[in-house]
């Protein structure tokens, strides 16, 4: 199997469990908040998720990201050394797990006190669990991408999304309310993570033969390279979860909700990029030890360029019709989440590119300049939220998040340019054609969106748009459908 082959075949499965994942997570999305929650429990639910993402950072580091890198780089020149690298990214992970989780049973109700909301205590006290479970499982998936064997990792993902689904929603019904809610997600976590780390130990553990000896320094760069990681994913997440958290400090739960749709919603339309850039990015590492360049550009702009025909029309798509879509499939309490997802519309491009752009960077070695970028984007975040939060609610954050995450991808697209040499006017003339498909779309969609007054009227819409888009991207040679038959079978 060639290269190419290889990508299309991984994110074929990726695809799959990401689809999985992804249409679980939406159908808990919609049960919780159209039916089961009110949107003061769906906020204080997501509220908590979010805090805790944040106390996961210490508990995860950049260990797994780390052992991934040099379980990719050694599975080529010295498979030796796997087993080794396995059992200290394991033991690293229980010390400073153990850790962190004895301080937060120790400290949850202060921390909920502190924060304003002491209902919050019994969510943090799980939490304990939560953390250690989502961290396993979380590691088990990048540590199958180390090895480029995405099927495993894609099993972990849709056991995950499946599971949380199922026990959050039974855990509802017997009446638990959003602490049900919580529990399902541990529960889901607790399956995907004893299914990975079982594969991990008899599919690849066991059947290395180790080397005689550890080679010396390779722990000590496992460490080294985790601190850059450590600081991207830190900002990362802070990124990605501060401003939750400050919606629910400076605004109410229900803001809370409001915003976490949006979010939410946006998640679920990124599903594709994310499952390419996971597909993709370990061939860039080997192609960087291999010095096969040109191909590793190719790839990458290929990649670029369909992620662009895709989600440059999908999001202002969305933005048009983001009121009639809230209100008939949430529900008009949810109507505050419609300017969110509107503003976030801009934020679905960029993440687009970032789910593109981001572990590829890991892998060709550049993770500290990575990190420089995000930590001072993460920062600028944290910043703009609280001067905007207070006096713009819910869509000063989101606001922030476009703002911020732009400069960030700018970053992240010129380091690429620096490592490939990607051809650049070509690319321009191809997004901008891509925006003027997207335009000609746009004026489709905004002639008949007034007319919406169900949800089949809506649906409606949605295919109209989409038609005048395949026709234009066929018609303009941006899509092969022969390319497309012969990739999906």
């Amino acid at each position: 199997m060639n290269r190419q082959e290889h990508i299309v075949s991984g994110l074929k499965v990726t695809l799959v469990a990401r689809a999985i994942y992804m249409l679980s997570s939406a159908l808990l999305m919609f049960l919780l908040a159209r039916y089961l929650l009110d949107p003061d429990g769906y906020g204080t639910l997501y509220w908590v998720i979010g805090i805790l993402a944040m106390v996961q950072l210490v508990a995860d580091l950049g260990i797994g990201k780390s052992a991934a890198r040099y379980i990719s780089e050694y599975n080529e020149k010295d498979p030796g050394q796997i087993p080794h690298l396995i059992k200290s990214t394991v033991t690293f992970k229980i010390v400073i797990i153990t850790l962190v989780v004895y301080l937060l049973l120790l400290f949850h109700e202060r921390i909920a006190v502190a924060l304003g909301e002491p209902a919050a205590a019994p969510f943090l006290a799980a939490g304990v669990i939560y953390i250690t479970v989502f961290s396993f499982s979380g590691f088990a998936q990048i540590a199958f991408q180390g090895f480029n064997r995405l099927g495993y990792s894609a099993m972990v993902q849709a056991i995950s999304g499946f599971s949380r689904l199922v026990f959050a929603v039974g855990f509802v019904l017997l009446g638990l309310g959003a602490l049900g809610a919580f529990f399902g997600y541990i529960v889901g976590y607790a399956l995907s993570a004893a299914v990975g780390l079982t594969l991990l130990y008899y599919k690849f553990y066991a059947r290395y033969d180790p080397a005689d000896t550890y080679e010396e320094g390779l722990s000590r760069r496992l460490l080294e390279y985790s601190v850059p990681l450590t600081a991207t994913r830190s900002a990362n997440v802070v990124d990605k979860q501060i401003d939750t958290v400050l919606v629910g400090v400076f605004l109410t739960p229900t803001a809370v909700a409001f915003y976490t749709l949006g979010k939410q919603i946006t998640d679920f339309v990124l599903a594709p990029a994310e499952s390419l850039g996971f597909t993709i990015s370990p061939n860039f590492g080997e192609q960087k030890a291999s010095g096969q360049l040109d191909q590793a550009r190719r790839i990458y702009e290929t990649s670029l360029t369909h992620t662009m025909l895709l989600y440059i029309p999908a999001a202002v798509g969305l933005a048009i019709v983001a009121d009639p879509f809230i209100r008939m499939v949430f529900g008009a309490d949810y109507a505050g989440a419609i300017p969110v997802l509107q503003v976030l519309a801009a934020f679905i491009v960029l993440q687009a590119i970032t789910n593109l752009t981001s572990d590829s960077l890991d892998y060709l070695g550049r993770a500290r300049h990575r990190a420089v970028a995000k930590g001072g984007t993460a920062a600028a975040n944290f910043g703009l939220n609280i001067l905007l939060i207070p006096s713009m609610g819910v869509v000063g954050a989101a606001l922030a998040t476009v703002a911020t995450h732009s400069v960030y991808v700018a970053v992240n697209l010129y380091i690429v340019h620096l490592e490939l040499s990607l051809r650049l006017r070509r690319l321009a003339r191809t997004i901008g054609l891509i925006c003027g498909i997207t335009g000609i779309m746009a004026i489709a969609v905004l002639l008949v969106t007034p007319m919406v007054s169900s949800l089949a009227m809506l649906l409606g819409a949605i295919a109209l748009g989409t038609l005048t888009w395949a026709v234009l991207a066929v018609a303009s040679g941006l899509v092969d459908p022969r390319a497309v038959r012969s990739a999906i079978t």
